[in-house]
C-alpha cells in the first residue's frame, strides 16, 4: 500500500462531516478521496473510487451503517473499514468489528489515535513498517539563482533520465505560471493544465488528476504552467498541497520546476519536498545569489537542510572563478557539477527531445544520469560516494565516463 492512503467517508451529519473534512485535509498522508451523506449510496462511492479506506461515522444509524459495513467487507475486501463514533457501547463496537470493520475510535477524534490507527491498517495490508513510511514518490524541487541558469532543462532532462528506469513514473510541475516553457522543452501541447486542475479542486480525483497530465514518448508526464500568463495567486497553496500529495502517491517522482519569485506556491513546493536542487553557474551575479538564496531560506525552518548545490555548464570558458574560489564564496559544498555542452543542449530543446534520446552518449547526457542515480543514494550510499570521489580527486559528475 503506498504511503498515502485514499480515503472515502460517509457520515449524514453535516457537522462531523465538515470537522472530519478539516482533520484529513490537515493530514498529508491521507487524501480525501470522496464524501457521502447517506448510507445507502455510499456502496456505489467505495465501487467507483476503489478507496484504500471507507471511514464511516455510525451515529446517525447504527443499523443501516452495520448493514453497509458488512457489504463492504464482503464485495470490496481491499478496502479497510475504519469505524468512528461518539458511542462507547461495547455491543456496537463487537457488532461492527464482527461486520469487518478493522478500527473503532471514538469521537471526538484525537489526531495521534487516528494516525495510529492508519498505521495499524498499513501494517495489517501489507504496507509500511509501522512508522507510517510507505513507497510514496520522492518530490525534488529545482530552482535557479538566476535566468538562464539551466533550472528548466535540468528538470526536464533528470525527469527523463528517471523515466530510463521501467519501475520509475516522474511527472514534471511547471510552477512557473507566468514564463514556465517545460512544455517546450518536451515538445508538447498540453489539453489540460495546473489552471484546469486547480479550478476543479474540489472534485479532484485519481482520474481527473491523470487525466489532466500530457505523458511525453519518454515516459514523463507533464502538468503544464497555464496557457495565458498568470499570476500565481491562480492556485492557493493549500490546493497544490493536495495536488502534490495525490501525485505523491501516485507516482515515483515528483520534479517541480518553480519560479525564481520565491512566492507562495514556491515555498509552498520546497516545504513538502524531499530535495531542493541549487541551480548555479560560476559567475559573480549566480554566486552572490546562492549566498542570498540560503540566507533566504535559512529563515525557514528545515529548507536550508533539504537544499543541494548543482553547478551547471562546468568548464565554461569565459568564466574566470574557479571552483576553489566559488566554494570559499558559497560556503558550502557542491553536490554536483554538469559539463558544459551548450550546443547539444540546445539542440535538444529545438526538437523537443531529452538529451537521453537525442545525445544518450553526450557527456552531459551520462553526467545527469549520475546524478539520477546519486539522488536515489541512502545516506551510507552518499558517504561512500563521496569518500570514493575525495580519494580519486574528482569533481562529481564532471569527468563521467
Amino acid at each position: 500500500m503506498k504511503s498515502v492512503l485514499r480515503i472515502a467517508t460517509v457520515d449524514p451529519n453535516e457537522d462531523t462531516r465538515n470537522e472530519l473534512k478539516t482533520l484529513l485535509l490537515g493530514i498529508d498522508t491521507v487524501w480525501l478521496e470522496a464524501e457521502c451523506s447517506r448510507y445507502e449510496f455510499f456502496m456505489d462511492v467505495i465501487q467507483q473510487t476503489q478507496p484504500d479506506i471507507a471511514l464511516v461515522n455510525v451515529d446517525a444509524n447504527p443499523q443501516k451503517s452495520v448493514e453497509v459495513i458488512g457489504e463492504i467487507t464482503r464485495t470490496s475486501p481491499q478496502c479497510a473499514v475504519l469505524v468512528i463514533s461518539s458511542s462507547q457501547e461495547g455491543s456496537l463496537i463487537l457488532q461492527v468489528m464482527r461486520h469487518g470493520a478493522r478500527e473503532f475510535l471514538n469521537m471526538p477524534l484525537q489526531l495521534d489515535d487516528f494516525i495510529a490507527a492508519l498505521d495499524r491498517i498499513r501494517v495489517s495490508t501489507g504496507g509500511a513498517d509501522g512508522d507510517g513510511n510507505g513507497s510514496a514518490g520522492q518530490i525534488i524541487t529545482v530552482v535557479g539563482v538566476g535566468g538562464g541558469v539551466g533550472s528548466t532543462s535540468l528538470s526536464v532532462n533528470l525527469a527523463a533520465s528517471l523515466a530510463q528506469d521501467p519501475t520509475n513514473s516522474p511527472v514534471i510541475i511547471d510552477l512557473d505560471l507566468t514564463l514556465g516553457d517545460a512544455d517546450v522543452w518536451l515538445d508538447i501541447i498540453p489539453d489540460y493544465t495546473i489552471r484546469d486542475v486547480s479550478e476543479n479542486i474540489s472534485r479532484l480525483d485519481y482520474g481527473l488528476l491523470k487525466r489532466s497530465l500530457t505523458r511525453h514518448e519518454c515516459g514523463v508526464f507533464l502538468l503544464p504552467r497555464p496557457v495565458e500568463v498568470e499570476g500565481q495567486d491562480l492556485v492557493r497553496p493549500d490546493d497544490l498541497r493536495r495536488i502534490l500529495a495525490l501525485l505523491k502517491a501516485t507516482f515515483s517522482h515528483l520534479i517541480i520546476d518553480v519560479s525564481k519569485s520565491f512566492g507562495p506556491l514556491d515555498m509552498s513546493a520546497m516545504e513538502v519536498s524531499d530535495t531542493i536542487l541549487l541551480v548555479a553557474q560560476l559567475d559573480l551575479t549566480c554566486l552572490r545569489n546562492v549566498v542570498r538564496v540560503m540566507q533566504f531560506l535559512d529563515l525557514h525552518e528545515g529548507l536550508d537542510k533539504k537544499v543541494e548545490i548543482i553547478v551547471n555548464r562546468m568548464g565554461l570558458e569565459d568564466t574566470d572563478i574557479s571552483l576553489t574560489k566559488a566554494l570559499e564564496t558559497i560556503g558550502r559544498e557542491v553536490f554536483w557539477q554538469l559539463p558544459n555542452d551548450y550546443a547539444t543542449m540546445v539542440g535538444s530543446r529545438n526538437n523537443g527531445v531529452p538529451l537521453s534520446r537525442f545525445a544518450p552518449k553526450a557527456r552531459l547526457t551520462r553526467s545527469i544520469a549520475d546524478l539520477t542515480r546519486r539522488l536515489n543514494m541512502s545516506e551510507d550510499e552518499q558517504a561512500e560516494f563521496i569518500s570514493t570521489e575525495k580519494k580519486k580527486g574528482g569533481l562529481f559528475g564532471l569527468f563521467s565516463k
